[in-house]
């Protein structure tokens, strides 16, 4: 007899429903699974690796680690670096070894991966290395400074990219197609999309919100107004797009207004920005903007993003307050950022060039023989600490000067070394 008092199960989350169940069901992240590209053709050659994705939230980052796990018909387990612990990987070994009996491939899935600890390595790391099973991470943050040098090794590393305002509109259509409603209007999708922030999680559970509220109306600005409230208002206020509030921060400290910089600082934190992100960001500037004009400027605000990190919200966000401020203020100069720039320009159309003799190590009896490093004048020794007329780039490109500082801050006195080792230079050359 059928119970007829019996809860059916809750219907999945219209995210996961939409989850992609192919490589072509995926929305975004063609630089790594369009035709010929990284991922798409590790999947058609039948290569399983050892990878970790790094990217922001709600970029399919789960998705492909269960995707990978299925075009290879391997096992999937999915272990939180916050919440496993060293049982839980040793379960995963053992299920691991089971299925390896059975002829069957296992790939261990570590979400934010950058939270392992060194027990959860420890008892990690040599089933990687064995072949065990396949290990797929999965990080907000960046891999270089957050992972573990042995298990990044291993590893690797595929950049995930937030999805772009396209992406997004066909995720909505998709999304709305599932729901078996109207798309929503066009005003009303553009905000949805500014929301999201590239976040795909992000977008679908709006629009799951919103057409629960909507009752089958078409859902428009209005009823996302009613549905998310002060959220919508709050991350993109008066229809701003996020990366504008950025933009308008990094132009503010670029342009040397303190108050103008404070004034984007605070929109970003109320309006729920990862003030981890903001940090990141306030990093970059103090490398492109400021630069050697005040390198004190770097360092004070990896101090800041530090002690955020210590403190958490809200106290944290008043040393990243401080980081705003100083970089306002502080002497502007982009010269390594356009000398690094071209350089990489140039060696990217450029020749392999040979390094020259002298400066070429020799560890052996034989590259001894060959001249390397014979000629070499070692700077300590010359008069002032400097080899007047060396040359240090290979032949052909003696005279190129890339970094050329500004006339403000530190820079002003890096320019008069400058000038006066080229003067040297210019001597050396001329006795020669």
């Amino acid at each position: 007899m059928t119970d007829l008092f019996a809860a059916e199960p809750p219907a999945q989350p219209l995210a996961e429903r939409l989850r992609p169940k192919t490589l072509d069901e995926v929305i975004g992240q063609r630089h790594l699974l369009g035709p010929g590209m990284p991922l798409r053709t590790a999947f058609e050659a039948g290569r399983l690796q050892s990878m970790i994705l790094w990217g922001p939230p709600g970029v399919g980052k789960t998705t492909l680690a269960r995707l990978v796990a299925g075009a290879f018909d391997a096992q999937f387990i999915a272990i939180s670096a916050v919440l496993g612990g060293v049982k839980d990987i040793r379960e995963a070994v053992d299920r691991a070894q089971i299925a390896a009996q059975q002829g069957r491939r296992t790939v261990v899935f570590v979400d934010e991966v950058h939270r392992f600890n060194k027990a959860q390595q420890d008892a990690f790391l040599p089933h990687v290395e064995s072949g065990l099973f396949t290990f797929i991470g999965a990080t907000t943050e960046n891999p270089s400074f957050e992972v573990n040098s042995a298990l990044l090794s291993r590893a690797q590393v595929q950049v995930l990219k937030s999805l772009d305002a396209q992406e997004l509109q066909q995720l909505i259509a998709r999304g709305a197609a599932e729901l078996g409603i109207e798309p929503p209007t066009q005003q009303a999708a553009d905000r949805l999309i500014g929301y999201a922030d590239g976040d795909a999680r992000r977008l679908l559970n709006a629009l799951e919100s919103a057409a629960a509220l909507a009752g089958g109306a078409r859902i428009d600005e209005a009823l996302l107004e009613r549905t998310l409230g002060e959220q919508l208002r709050r991350y993109d206020k008066g229809g701003d797009q996020f990366y504008d509030v950025i933009s308008a921060l990094h132009k503010s400290v670029r342009g040397s207004n303190p108050d103008a910089s404070l004034y984007w600082f605070v929109r970003m934190v109320d309006g729920g920005v990862d003030a981890r992100y903001i940090a990141r960001r306030l990093i970059r500037m103090a490398s492109e903007d400021i630069g050697l004009a005040d390198p004190r400027a770097l360092r004070i605000t990896l101090d800041a993003a530090e002690t955020y990190e210590r403190l958490g919200s809200p106290e944290g966000e008043l040393a990243l307050a401080e980081a705003v401020v100083y970089l306002a203020i502080a002497p502007k100069s982009n010269a390594v950022y356009k000398a690094f720039n071209a350089v990489k320009a140039f060696v990217k159309q450029d020749q392999s060039r040979p390094v020259p003799v002298h400066l070429r190590n020799a560890p052996t009896k034989l590259m001894k023989e060959l001249g390397y490093g014979k000629a070499y004048r070692y700077a300590h020794d010359e008069p002032g600490g400097y080899a007047a007329g060396e040359q240090y780039l290979p032949d052909g490109l003696e005279h190129q000067r890339w970094y050329e500082p500004v006339p403000r801050g530190m820079e002003l006195r890096i320019a008069d070394k400058l000038a006066e080792l080229r003067r040297l230079d210019d001597e050396a050359a001329a006795e020669s």
